[in-house]
């Protein structure tokens, strides 16, 4: 199976690939969305500012959003969930808009929130395969999707509660960073590709 990392000048590429790699893949860091959307699946890595990577991928978010709408999976995490929506409080820009709603930037007094949190009223059955009730996060915006079904697991920094994770068909997206979250991140990957497979 061909698995496309979208590299639009967002960090972790090589950590990400690596855990990718585990899963016996074949991965490839693409910088040109046209060949990252004529894989089996897509993958948009984390870390960084929505403004920036959202420049990047501008002039094609309306190929990629085509793809996801036809059915190509893809796993979005922190950075590559908010850009599966349509704005960001973190700057200008516009998203892919595969999932209708916005992000906005988190209601804590510490920002960023950085290490692990509990995973909260899971339903993606990824979570439970993998057996990830704590994940790591490195956040400061988080997403806010128009319909609340959207929306497959909760955490909450402070008092603020928000989504963790996010899906629309083939499309899921994650606020933590499973290649960051240990053996059950790892299988949280791993089990997102069986599900790609099958």
């Amino acid at each position: 199976m061909k698995v496309a990392i979208l590299d639009y000048g967002a960090g972790n590429l090589h950590s990400l690939a690596k855990a990718l790699e585990q899963a016996e893949v074949n991965v490839t860091i693409e910088t040109d969305p046209s060949v990252a959307v004529r894989s089996d699946t897509l993958i948009l890595p984390g870390v960084g500012a929505f403004a920036s990577a959202s420049e990047v991928i501008a002039p094609h978010a309306t190929r990629i959003r085509d793809a996801l709408n036809s059915g190509l999976p893809c796993l979005g995490i922190c950075l590559g969930m908010q850009l599966l929506f349509e704005k960001s409080e973190e700057g200008s820009g516009v998203g892919i808009a595969a999932i209708p709603g916005q992000v906005r930037r988190l209601h804590a007094a510490r920002v960023p929130q950085i290490g692990w949190n509990e995973i909260e009223n899971a339903t993606d059955p990824l979570f439970d395969s993998a057996g990830l009730r704590t994940a790591y996060f490195a956040n400061s915006y988080v997403c806010e999707p128009a319909n609340p079904d959207h929306v497959t697991a909760w955490a909450t920094h402070e008092d603020d509660r928000y989504a963790a994770s996010v899906r629309s068909g083939n499309v899921v997206g994650v606020q933590f960073h499973p290649e960051k979250s240990s053996v059950a991140g790892i299988l949280f990957i791993r089990g997102f590709l069986a599900s790609v497979r099958a």
